[in-house]
């Protein structure tokens, strides 16, 4: 192929890869409730006051609001002029009294919140700042649980364009290159969302806490931004075996090259892993991590394809 029919190949596919990403984008707006709210399980899970924690403080609040009153009654006997107040309107009073702190501890203005039926109650509420920040959140969290949704249609075109520029006899991988890389670009996010997320969150707010002696205050558009973006890196960072598989296969890079690399491998992944994740430990590693773990991966596939062909020369 030319140049030019390159170019328009690329073209096509990107109108066709484009097309899906909207038609899942579209999908997962209609269901956008239910992904915020599996999107925001890591900081459900770092932020939620327990039970047993929430119980203690609820019983120190009302154990303060009796201690005021009972002060305030005792000085209100100890003056004379003082008109004697009923046993019902002293009650009464209690109650309401009562009533008013637990209704201000529990405004949704306070920063943490404490036990109700309601499961958010029991964490900090993530905050919105502007008035189109939740919208563009909305769209933000649509467009990336479409790509999940739609990625072995967006990764077919991919690999389709790819495959315009390969021989024939390279061309046979890629119907098995699709579904591999849409697995793994879905199990790299989930894998993020699940695992490193929490412990990133919590990394964080601790040093927040400790060190800083912060109070860690999330806006929901700078959390749906931090947790978008990379499980996007996550996802494409998973693709590391196909194209290390790919590169083998297509005679660009040896097996014997592979394993000797392996010392610059591991400098070179831990250098895009601290360029690609937050600046804190955690992220970097758990992102390092996996990904040397798939570099190998990606040399076990490649062994196993040589052998295969090989296997397949000899019977031939």
């Amino acid at each position: 192929m030319s140049l030019g029919d390159h170019i328009e190949e690329l073209r096509g596919r990107l109108i066709l890869a484009i097309t899906g990403l909207m038609i899942g984008t579209g999908i997962c707006l209609l269901f956008g409730t239910r992904i915020i709210k599996f999107i925001e399980k890591p900081y459900t899970k770092v932020f939620l006051i327990p039970k047993s924690k929430s119980k203690t403080e609820e019983e120190k609040t009302l154990k303060l609001i009796q201690d005021l009153f009972d002060n305030a009654q005792h000085k209100v006997a100890e003056d004379p002029n003082t008109p004697e107040i009923d046993t019902k309107t002293e009650e009464f009073l209690r109650k309401f009294c009562t009533n008013v702190f637990l209704t201000l501890r529990n405004d949704p203005n306070y920063t943490v919140l404490y036990p109700s039926t309601d499961r958010k109650s029991l964490t900090r509420r993530l905050q919105i700042l502007s008035p189109a920040a939740g919208f563009i959140s909305y769209i933000k969290i649509a467009m990336m649980a479409g790509l999940i949704l739609s990625s072995p249609w967006v990764f077919y075109q991919i690999w389709m364009f790819v495959a315009a520029g390969l021989y024939a006899h390279e061309k046979k991988y890629i119907h098995t290159a699709v579904p591999f890389s849409a697995t793994l670009f879905v199990t790299g996010a989930l894998f993020f969302l699940f695992v490193v997320a929490p412990l990133t969150l919590g990394f964080l707010v601790k040093f927040n806490e400790s060190v800083l002696d912060a109070w860690s205050n999330f806006t929901f558009a700078d959390y749906i931004s931090f947790i978008t973006m990379l499980m996007l890196v996550f996802g494409v960072a998973f693709q590391t075996p196909v194209a290390i598989f790919f590169l083998n296969r297509t005679g660009l890079v040896s097996i014997q090259a592979l394993r000797k690399s392996r010392k610059f491998v591991v400098l070179i992944i831990f250098i895009v892993a601290a360029m690609a994740t937050p600046p804190d430990v955690i992220s970097q590693v758990t992102l390092a991590i996996p990904l040397y773990f798939l570099f190998e991966l990606g040399i076990i596939l490649s062994v196993f394809a040589e052998r295969r062909r090989k296997l397949q020369e000899k019977t031939a």
